[in-house]
């Protein structure tokens, strides 16, 4: 089901990719400096690019990157960039399955996202480092003496933004337009084999994440996935409404009835019977729900619905949206 990126043609996409030509020009500024042997002077070396932490002067073309959690590595080889370095989610995979083997491979492990290992970093030389506030805002001092360190003030919900900041990080422009304006058209292409945007957005839908160590999360508004099912059109039941700050409104497994819709995917973090998983789909609550009784429950791949927060994961869940609601 799943699909590379594809070259898509229409109005639509190019004026979208207009559109955002100017968005991304906005994020930074060259700089002119000259080569050690003192040719072509007026050459930009470096542009500065505005970040979490202020304004971050970076290399035109960023040689040796180092990313430090799974948005910044989705974003990177979307666009071409196959990073020196990269953290490991908490995963046994590593890097999220998602990512084929061939595109992971030659990236050094730097440990866990939330605890990097500063100096595996240092050791490989880089020239830039992209992550985010949220995950290492206490680690930046240190990061940035290793290099020019590009921080989004957080991640999920804000992800096309910060796809936007990693572009001009990388110098990579007019590559992003490209993803962006493909990703319009196939959400274009999934609405209208949906039957069309009034049919999609009569179609509700709830995404529930079981987690290990936690409550039963019902996705709200203001997530990754979130943005991905707006893109589309599909309709929400009311119960997302009541999401803390948007994110997610969390049930035990007694009250999983209210995650009730027309449609039901879920992902489970961690290991089944810790996460409730195993308790709650066998529960009769479970079962009563309108979801099930019509066969409109789809158990999705955590790493990719929830942890990639990037275009490339995005157009597989796309695929796998259009494959199970046209089913």
């Amino acid at each position: 089901m799943t699909r590379s990126l594809r070259d898509r043609r229409g109005l639509s996409a190019v004026s979208l990719a207009a559109t955002t030509a100017l968005a991304l020009s906005a994020c930074g500024s060259s700089d002119s400096g000259s080569d050690a042997s003192g040719s072509d002077a007026s050459a930009p070396k470096t542009h500065t690019v505005s970040t979490a932490m202020g304004n971050v002067k970076v290399p035109v073309a960023p040689k040796r990157v180092v990313v430090l959690d799974t948005a910044e590595l989705d974003s990177a080889l979307t666009l071409g960039v196959k990073p020196v370095g990269a953290t490991h989610a908490d995963v046994d995979s590593g890097f999220l399955s998602y990512l084929s083997k061939d595109q992971v491979a030659g990236i050094e492990d730097v440990g866990a996202m939330m605890t990097p290992n500063l100096e595996s970093i240092a050791a490989l030389k880089p020239d830039l480092i992209l992550t985010s506030k949220i995950r290492h805002a206490d680690k930046y001092d240190e990061l940035k003496k290793i290099a020019p360190t590009v921080m989004t003030e957080n991640t999920g919900y804000p992800w096309k933004e910060n796809f936007q900041v990693h572009a001009n990080a990388l110098g990579k422009v007019p590559e992003a337009e490209k993803v962006i304006a493909d990703y319009a058209t196939h959400t274009a292409e999934v609405t209208e084999a949906l039957g069309g945007k009034e049919k999609a957005a009569g179609v509700e839908v709830n995404m529930v994440r079981f987690v290990e160590g936690a409550d039963i999360r019902v996705y709200g508004r203001q997530n990754y996935i979130a943005t991905i099912l707006a893109d589309v059109g599909l309709g929400r039941p009311s119960i997302v409404d009541k999401a803390k700050d948007g994110f997610s409104y969390d049930v035990s497994p007694e009250r999983i009835d209210l995650a009730d819709a027309d449609v039901v995917f879920h992902s489970t973090y961690g290991d089944a019977e810790k996460s409730k998983e195993k308790q709650t789909v066998g529960s009769g609550l479970w079962k009563n729900m309108s979801a099930v009784k019509n066969d409109k429950v789809f158990p999705v791949e955590d790493q990719l619905w929830i942890q990639g927060i990037g275009y490339t994961a995005a157009e597989k869940i796309l695929d796998e949206l259009q494959a199970d609601l046209t089913a």
